[in-house]
């Protein structure tokens, strides 16, 4: 059963973009046109109506679209009902991660995954929150993994995990030996932030102006666009910074960073489970589903 085509198709129907459709199914643009293209050739009829960056459907497009969604969801039961039966866990689960889970957690957890059910092919994509969300509405991932505070928006979230960010700093920083340090310190010293619209910096932001301590008055060395090139900056002693725990495990294994937590009170966020209705779900992703939420994470950061 083929039914790319018509994933496909709905992809640019539900996003209205070309160019997004093709970054959310990792196909090149003009493979996406080919495959309308395609479908406009067996149903004899034009999908869309293209004038400039806006995308419409036409009323055959608006045709397929609703018979194409029911189709989807056949496909889906099939598959889910036929797994039942014979218990075969193989297929496609595409996975949205954010930034911090998606670098840091998910890949130990595939890896786990594969080694119990190696006819599973996994996707991962990584993104900034609001994509990841934007991509699982749009039915173009499974499941999305998220840092912070989501608005659920027609989906089911469930708290995964718990996540602390902790301040790092260089193995030769006065701090380096303490186990906890007062923001009001912090605010202080050279500090190395993430870009605005950060999510991992909003929470950071947060957490100062709840102690009094204004955005404007810490002293900024350095704004990073990545967690990596922050923890590379720190090593190299040009500040301090705050960030997930899990994303400063493998240096502190190593030596090349020391974290401490905050006098005041641990600065804690969440890291959450979306997906849609159960309906939208494989038997393969379900048996994910159930894997991720019996992972033992905290074998895993401690490691």
């Amino acid at each position: 059963m083929d039914d790319h085509k018509l994933r496909v198709f709905c992809t640019v129907a539900e996003t209205k973009s070309f160019s997004k459709a093709s970054e959310m199914i990792r196909l090149t643009q003009p493979a996406v046109s080919l495959q309308i293209q395609a479908l406009e050739e067996i149903y004899g009829a034009k999908l869309f109506n293209r004038s400039g960056c806006i995308i419409t459907l036409t009323p055959a497009g608006e045709l397929l679209y609703k018979y194409a969604k029911e189709i989807n969801a056949l496909y889906t039961s099939v598959e889910k009902e036929m797994g039942e039966v014979t218990g075969v866990v193989k297929g496609v689960v595409t996975i949205g991660a954010s930034s911090t889970i998606g670098n840091y957690v998910m890949p130990h957890v595939i890896s786990e995954f594969r080694k119990k059910f190696p006819k599973v092919t996994i996707h991962l994509v990584i993104g900034n929150t609001k994509t990841v969300v934007e991509y699982l509405n749009a039915a173009s991932i499974d499941i999305a993994l998220v840092e912070g505070d989501v608005k659920k928006q027609k989906l089911l979230a469930e708290k995964l995990i718990p996540d602390e960010m902790v301040l790092i700093m260089s193995p030769h920083h006065p701090w380096a030996k303490r186990a906890n340090v007062s923001v009001f310190d912090v605010a202080k010293e050279p500090f190395i932030f993430r870009e605005e619209g950060s999510g991992s910096r909003q929470i950071i932001e947060k957490y100062f102006i709840k102690h009094g301590i204004s955005p404007q008055n810490i002293k900024i060395a350095f704004i990073m666009g990545s967690t990596e090139s922050i923890k590379s900056a720190v090593e190299e002693g040009l500040g301090v910074a705050i960030v997930s725990k899990w994303a400063a495990r493998k240096e502190v294994r190593h030596n090349s960073l020391k974290t401490a937590t905050f006098k005041e009170e641990r600065l804690m966020r969440d890291f959450s489970l979306l997906y849609r209705k159960a309906k939208d779900s494989s038997f393969t992703l379900d048996r994910f589903i159930g894997f991720l939420k019996k992972y033992p994470f905290d074998r895993l950061l401690n490691s």
